[in-house]
């Protein structure tokens, strides 16, 4: 899910039966092969199986060919069973038909989705936060995403012994590509090397795990030390995306190697618009197989907020995160001819000396071509280059972006579609809300005032309490509906990490820099990938369920602004990460891989097929089917049917101690948004004589007359008086 573009600027979801009906027309010309994933779920336990032979002789039988080259794209074989291959439209019938084959979905192309957020989270630099050193270097994570920057002061092996001696990887990065002690791994599915060249994916690692490189920013705008969450730990990047997307093909090829690799914890920040049957989702059948083996994948939630039912990563086996601020923001103040200063968004690293410029609005420069009202919005050929050049270009979109450097404008100020996030652009720019922009215009319109501006860049630290990004993607889950996703935030807007010098820190741009800020649930998604291995290094026994209870259930409650969603758990999930809480989070709740294939049962997947992906014998009952509200999740939820005036909802659950023996818990139950919830938890006190012993206890909600265009919410924390275990508990109707 990538970094959030400037404003100038999938996976397909649908059962494998429609899709087939979809192409079932197509004729079988070798011009219409497309590129076909088919997953076959865990490796096959008997010692004569050979997976790339098997996957030729599957392909041989299906085309009637005997050789396979030029079919084959991708064998997965060392973690889990599958392959990609050209195929046409009726050979991808007979092969969903074979046994063993659990799905059979297109290659799609997915998108890709700091010196002072670590500090704003409390993980402070050096001896000020409690560390364990030598566990934290033996901790490896793996990046998912565009590759790395090798030579980049964030991932210097000075200092670092030899890899830990579980590392089964291989530094395989390419022509000029070295590794060290410190990014001791690197493999590229790209053809094209494992060397970034878009600047993503160096982003994404140094957040997580970068050394700590004092005096750096961004040509001057955000100077201090930036540093990943866990930087004694490993680094291993596996590069699958390239300017045109990540391929499903490549993604699943990472996750196949990863796993087998040895890394310790996956951090993904890539995705669709939306999501997609678990089946058909590359990313969640990694992230299954990583699970089973017991490595957490951390997965951002997506950019397509603030609409709902956007989050595309929804599995409950991820720890799916949404963006959010810090303390600390870039703002962009205009100040008018009239003294009057308006303030916008952007990361503005030219200095106009305080020199004045005149003011053109887009309208005012209109070519014949254009009528005024689409030359206001500064589309491309609508503007006469002569009445721009040397002015600062007012326009009412974006669009004025891509055509305000060969216009020759000095800068450009524009009405801003996310007025919450700065970006970097190529000349002077700024973003402006809508009410200071309509004060601009009002300037400008007005005959008295003298028409001119400057602009001026400024950082904040004046926030105290983070704000969801507009961006960020919004529940509620659309596959597993009783699910809350996302499920934690973290920070995801102006983060300054390490980049790359061969990539562009905005469009239309020819500087190049190490370090540069960027804004999309991509950067929060490494900053709980880094508190998760951060837990890791302290409890590296813990399953990933633990290590995702843990980091939910201490979260920060989130005082969210705006209206409808954008201010309930569907955009924030449990909270606002904290580490240093979740260190010590005195409960868990614990899952594992028959839990998870318990929940796939109550989803209708059949035994046959879940023995396929589990690799062992499935039993689905159909008289006691598993409700997914009961999965021994951190966070609960419910939908309801909008016809329903009153309800009586139950949620069963199980927690573990990880505290102290001797420990008694007391539950209290506070009231969140929406229509009024009635709480009853059942024993409202539990009791725990010894470390890892286990309690169960019920939740039964009641209420009546739901609000369609609102979640109703509580929060269910057990205290002993010294751990607060909170759980965000959230009713809805279908009405979403």
């Amino acid at each position: 899910m990538g970094k959030l573009r400037a404003p100038s600027s999938s996976l397909l979801s649908c059962l494998l039966v429609l899709f087939l009906s979809s192409v079932s027309a197509v004729t079988d010309d070798p011009q219409d092969r497309q590129v076909y994933i088919v997953y076959m779920g865990s490796l096959p336990s008997r010692a004569d199986y050979t997976p790339m032979s098997d996957h030729m002789s599957i392909l041989q039988e299906i085309t009637g060919e005997s050789s396979t080259e030029g079919r084959l794209v991708r064998s997965y074989k060392r973690s889990f069973n599958g392959f990609a291959a050209r195929l046409t439209a009726s050979e991808l019938e007979r092969v969903a038909e074979m046994e063993g084959v659990v799905s059979v979905f297109p290659n799609k192309m997915l998108q890709l989705q700091t010196t002072a957020s670590w500090d704003f989270m409390g993980l402070k630099q050096g001896t000020r936060t409690k560390r364990n050193p030598t566990v934290e270097s033996d901790t490896i994570i793996g990046v998912i995403d565009s590759g790395i920057t090798p030579e980049s002061e964030s991932f210097s092996g000075k200092g670092f012994g030899p890899p830990p001696t579980k590392w089964k990887g291989v530094c395989s990065g390419g022509e000029n590509f070295r590794c060290n002690n410190k990014l001791i791994g690197a493999r590229d599915y790209t053809s094209e090397g494992a060397r970034d060249t878009e600047g993503h994916g160096t982003h994404t690692a140094s957040t997580a795990a970068g050394n700590a490189v004092a005096d750096t920013s961004f040509f001057g705008i955000g100077n201090g030390t930036v540093r990943g969450g866990v930087p004694a730990s490993r680094i291993a990047a596996y590069k699958v995306c390239i300017p045109t997307g990540c391929s499903s093909e490549a993604l699943l090829s990472a996750f196949d190697d990863a796993i087998a690799d040895g890394v310790d914890l996956i951090t993904i920040s890539i995705g669709g618009k939306k999501a997609s049957m678990f089946e058909n989702d590359p990313i969640a059948i990694g992230a299954f197989h990583a699970m089973a083996k017991g490595i957490l994948t951390v997965t951002a939630a997506g950019n397509s907020g603030p609409d709902d039912s956007t989050t595309s990563a929804v599995a409950p086996w991820m720890l799916t995160v949404a963006a959010g601020t810090t303390n600390r923001g870039f703002v962009t103040k205009v100040v008018l001819g009239n003294n009057k200063t308006l303030v916008g968004k952007s990361v503005n690293a030219f200095d106009m000396k305080g020199k004045m410029y005149s003011l053109v609005y887009g309208k005012s420069a209109a070519s014949s071509s254009c009528d005024a009202e689409t030359a206001e919005l500064c589309k491309p050929e609508c503007l006469k280059k002569s009445l721009v050049k040397g002015k600062i270009l007012v326009c009412s979109s974006p669009s004025g972006l891509k055509v305000v450097g060969s216009l020759g404008a000095i800068a450009i100020i524009y009405k801003s579609p996310k007025p919450d996030v700065a970006f970097v652009h190529p000349l002077p720019a700024s973003g402006l809300p809508e009410k200071e922009f309509e004060s601009l215009v009002s300037y400008i319109e007005s005959e008295d005032s003298p028409q001119a501006a400057v602009l001026k860049t400024e950082s904040i630290f004046n926030r105290t309490s983070p704000l969801i990004g507009s961006f960020s993607s919004r529940g509620p889950n659309t596959i597993a509906v009783d699910i809350l996703k996302p499920d934690i935030t973290a920070p995801g807007v102006e983060i300054l990490a390490a980049y790359s010098p061969d990539g562009e820190p905005s469009q239309y741009d020819n500087r190049h820099v190490k370090y540069s800020v960027l804004s999309g649930t991509s950067m929060a998604c490494p900053h709980v990938a880094g508190v998760a291995a951060y837990i890791k290094t302290f409890y590296p026994k813990w399953s990933p369920s633990m290590i995702q209870s843990a980091i939910m259930t201490t979260a920060w409650p989130v005082n969210a602004t705006g209206t409808g969603i954008a201010s309930t758990e569907f955009a924030y999930g449990s909270g606002h990460v904290d580490p240093i809480a979740s260190l010590n989070p005195g409960l868990v709740y614990e899952l594992n891989k028959v839990d998870h294939i318990a929940f796939l049962c109550g989803m209708n997947y059949t035994s046959n097929v879940l023995k396929i992906i589990s690799g062992e014998t499935v039993t689905c009952s159909k008289e006691k089917q598993f409700s997914a509200r009961n999965l021994n999740y951190p966070s609960m939820s419910a939908r309801l049917s909008s016809s329903d005036n009153s309800f009586t909802v139950t949620f069963n659950r199980t927690v573990t101690n990880v505290g102290k023996p001797n420990s008694t818990y007391n539950s209290k139950v506070v009231p969140g948004h929406g229509s009024k919830l009635s709480v009853v938890v059942t024993p409202s006190v539990v009791t725990f004589k010894t470390v890892n012993e286990k309690q169960s206890f019920k939740v039964t909600v009641t209420g009546r007359d739901l609000d369609s265009e609102l979640p109703s919410s509580a929060n269910l924390i057990w205290s002993d008086g010294t751990h607060n275990v909170r759980s965000p508990i959230v009713v809805y109707t279908d009405a979403y």
